[in-house]
């Protein structure tokens, strides 16, 4: 474990040293609207050279590096308000834990057996697990996020979306930039100061050839709540992130790039609240056991290019590594009395490979592939329930997962104007593994293979494999230089699976009994996607329209039920087939040199055709289970924000920013006893661009309207009824269960995020 006090130590000098810097030259002045304005380049059509977002016919929104610290992101959570239908929380549970959802396609859990409906790629490397993948980011190119199946051009297929992070890469000019912030509540009676310290330095090593660049981030975090139960502040975190690269340009054609990452972060378990004790409204929450996350993560790519006569095209290879551990303690009842904790520990390891071509022949565009994924990962549950009996509950799972993938996509010019397209991509997917019941019983660990699997009562394993041919089909047509309209077909795979988390053997036995199989089955997309997409010459307008349809077949769900004899027990279904439709709007207006007008806007509406599964929990499979709503699916997120540009002369320049998101309440449970409530959410900066060349100051605020929102609602089966043993709290349990009840008949496990925060940064560049 790295001592907190030398990272702090090294993360200042590095600080300092970077400030100590001689300012680069000075240059003219961009304006900030000149910046949001020009062209931001994607890569995820994985054409040989970056395109521009607005040529791209896909359902994409892109942040590039000016945006991103326009925002102050420090975590792909902070992306969340700044797509139409797009959800990037954190689960909650375990902290870091992706629960992402894209177009109401997204499931609820931190179970590491479930692969992501969201595929998450850092560099072209695709992340096996939402695990470590919610923690902070700094020093990025650009973030992309695809709306939609995106199997064909990645060898990893993915059924809602995908998100690109792209880090920076090293430069071939002497580069240097220095952060550091400070951040905390404004509201009594909560946490403490937040601080963030991160620098980058890059440039030639050896002019013409070699390149590098190395980069380090620490942030200390004492913690944004204050539990009730000891008065403590508490959601503290401590992270650290050191990075390096090289480029080695050996020629004219050929490239290579390597990236390499450590990360390691530590804090407290999650700040959850009880709402059968206390206000939905309000950050009040009262813990016994305070918990712990610990994750550490190696990452390492290394991205070949070479450039070929044949097609005038480009081979491009990606290969990826990637280290995962991780433990918890989690105080899941969420009240001052030891009811229910629960603590995990997470091992993973997987490596990929992407090689791939693209090139061009006279009017046919062909971008095909190889890819190679594997990954082992194995899962500890402890469950200690003292008021159910005194015995542990020990338990989790193993599996060795191989995916092996071929695609191909080609796009022909049928005209100058129209462009048709067509891919096909075949996916060969196998897992290996056991688990083995998360029940009392003596103590073992899944990760040294001492739990049983050998059937019966105590568990099983299995293998399992899916192959599947996945098409695409599409359309393009330019009105003119400043317009497109794409019309898509794709279909989409998830695929099955083991629950690591089974607690109720029995109803386990009865679920196989009636499927066949102890494992659940892949879910399939089909998905139409259409779009309009324009940008003026002058780019000062950008409109972009899209609307889509998506059925899914075999919609695969984790259930949560609340139980009194394993706290909350949780089944992945296949549950249902659905049909979910949308539009979506996004738009800006440069209404003066100096002033930009933003918006955004997604409707999503989704309904059940068919219920598989008894998800109403009333016993049988009825109309009433057709009437709920799909878990992830807000009716409505909008959103209006401006930027503004101040030009003070001899004294820089004044960049103030403001953006106003809502997003309607949705279902976070099946049964929709658990849900997460509407949010307006309010974000602004002001930026002063100093004289001095490269440096700036900022004052921000984010979540200003100091809106409550969770990273889940799970229904619990005790809570309401202990409001007489737990200060503060109220007897808010109504004793009833239906849904969408403001305060369920029992309580939940509703895991906080940060209320109204107020920080301000420095910036040194050159």
């Amino acid at each position: 474990m790295i001592k907190r006090s030398g990272l702090t130590a090294s993360a200042l000098a590095l600080t300092v040293s970077l400030m100590s810097v001689s300012s680069a030259l000075a240059q003219e002045r961009s304006s900030a609207i000149d910046v949001i304005t020009d062209e931001i380049l994607v890569i995820g059509t994985k054409k040989a050279d970056a395109e521009n977002v607005q040529d791209v016919p896909i359902a994409v929104t892109a942040f590039n590096a000016d945006t991103l610290d326009a925002l102050k992101v420090r975590t792909l959570e902070g992306l969340s308000f700044s797509a139409p239908n797009v959800s990037l929380d954190e689960i909650g549970t375990s902290r870091g834990t992706a629960n992402f959802s894209i177009r109401g396609l997204g499931v609820n859990s931190s179970i590491p057996s479930i692969d992501p409906t969201v595929g998450v790629f850092v560099d072209g490397v695709y992340l096996g697990l939402n695990t470590g993948v919610v923690f902070d980011l700094f020093d990025l190119d650009s973030v992309e996020v695809l709306r939609g199946p995106q199997g064909i051009l990645f060898g990893r297929n993915t059924t809602g979306g995908a998100v690109l992070i792209n880090t920076g890469n090293p430069t071939d000019e002497f580069e240097y930039k220095a952060r550091v912030a400070v951040e905390g509540p404004v509201d009594s009676g909560r946490g403490g100061i937040n601080k963030f310290v991160q620098g980058t330095i890059s440039g030639p090593i050896v002019e013409g050839k070699l390149n590098g660049k190395l980069g380090a981030y620490f942030n200390d975090d004492n913690g944004y709540f204050t539990n009730l139960s000891t008065g403590n502040n508490f959601g503290g975190a401590n992270t650290f992130i050191g990075r390096a690269a090289l480029e080695f340009l050996p020629s004219d054609t050929v490239s290579f790039l390597l990236k390499g990452e450590y990360f390691d972060s530590d804090g407290d378990g999650p700040a959850a609240q009880n709402r059968g004790l206390f206000e939905r409204d309000s950050f009040d929450f009262s813990i016994d056991n305070e918990g712990f996350y610990e994750t550490e993560v190696f990452n390492v790519s290394l991205k070949t290019e070479i450039d070929v006569a044949f097609g005038d095209g480009q081979i491009t290879n990606i290969f990826g590594y990637r280290d995962t551990t991780g433990a918890t303690d989690s105080d899941i009842d969420s009240t001052p009395l030891f009811i229910f904790h629960s603590d995990t520990d997470l091992e993973q390891d997987q490596i990929s490979n992407e090689l791939r071509y693209n090139g061009t022949f006279d009017k046919f565009e062909v971008t095909t592939g190889l890819y190679y994924f594997q990954q082992d990962v194995a899962y500890n549950e402890r469950r200690n329930l003292p008021t159910v009996t005194p015995a542990t509950f020990f338990g989790g799972g193993f599996q060795d997962h191989t995916v092996f993938g071929a695609f191909a996509a080609f796009d022909y010019a049928a005209t100058d104007a129209l462009t048709l397209t067509a891919g096909l991509r075949y996916s060969d997917e196998s897992k290996d593994g056991g688990v083995t019941f998360v029940i009392p019983r003596a103590a073992c660990s899944v990760l040294d293979r001492s739990c049983p699997t050998n059937g019966g009562a105590n568990g099983f394993t299995d293998d399992i494999s899916f192959s599947n041919w996945s098409p695409k089909v599409g359309l393009t047509y330019d009105y003119n230089d400043t317009s497109l309209f794409y019309a898509n077909y794709s279909k989409g795979f998830r695929s099955g699976g083991f629950n690591f988390r089974i607690t109720n053997p029995a109803a386990f036995a009865a679920q196989v009994a009636q499927t066949g199989s102890p494992t659940f089955d892949e879910e399939e997309i089909d998905n139409l996607d259409f779009g309009l997409k324009y940008q003026s010459d002058d780019r000062n307008t950008t409109l972009n329209i899209g609307a889509f349809l998506t059925k899914v077949d075999n919609f695969q769900r984790e259930v949560n039920v609340a139980s009194a004899g394993a706290g909350v027990s949780q089944f992945i279904l296949n549950t249902a087939e659905a049909t979910i439709k949308g539009l979506e709007i996004e738009g800006r207006q440069r209404v003066t040199d100096n002033f930009l007008l933003t918006g955004n806007l997604g409707l999503i509406d989704g309904d059940y055709d068919e219920i598989l599964f008894d998800i109403s929990g009333d016993g049988v499979v009825s109309d009433a289970d057709l009437a709920l709503d799909i878990p992830r699916v807000p009716s409505a997120t909008y959103g209006v924000g401006f930027i503004h540009d101040a030009d003070l002369g001899d004294s820089g320049s004044i960049v103030s920013r403001a953006n106003f998101q809502h997003r309607n309440r949705f279902a976070y449970t099946d049964n929709n006893f658990g849900f997460v409530q509407a949010a307006d959410i309010i974000d602004a900066n002001v930026t002063w661009n100093t004289p001095v060349e490269g440096v700036s100051l900022s004052l921000y605020g984010k979540n200003l309207l100091d809106e409550v929102q969770v990273g889940g609602d799970t229904q619990l089966p005790f809570g309401g009824a202990l409001s007489p043993a737990v200060p503060g709290s109220q007897n808010l349990a109504n004793g009833v269960n239906s849904p969408f009840d403001v305060n369920p008949g029992a309580g939940t496990f509703s895991p906080l995020k940060k209320g109204r925060v107020i920080g301000v940064e420095l910036t040194i560049r050159g």
